[in-house]
């Protein structure tokens, strides 16, 4: 395996290579106990305690971000009609005049 002597020493230091710089084998972590599941109340309380951590935008922060995404909508939609258009009105042009 080629490596320079940074990336052997750094290797060395996390037990992946010997020496020499041969790989060295792993040994295999044991798989982590199944654990039960959890009751749907609990759930329901971690998922509410959760909720009331979320930073929520205010009124005004939503009705913006709401008006920005549709006048972004609005332009896009207009500029691929727009290009469409140009692209089938030439296609067209060039089929038609043969």
């Amino acid at each position: 395996m080629a490596m320079n002597r940074e990336q052997k020493r750094m290797l060395q230091k996390q037990g992946d290579v010997d020496a020499e710089g041969a790989p060295l084998p792993r040994q295999r972590q044991q798989a982590a106990p199944a654990r039960e599941r959890t009751p749907p109340l609990q759930f329901i309380r971690e998922v509410r305690g959760e909720l009331r951590k979320v930073a929520w935008p205010s009124k005004e922060e939503t009705v913006n971000y709401s008006i920005v995404v549709l006048v972004t909508v609005v332009i896009l939609t207009a500029m691929i009609y727009g290009l469409d258009w140009v692209f089938s009105t030439f296609v067209l042009e060039l089929f038609d005049n043969n």
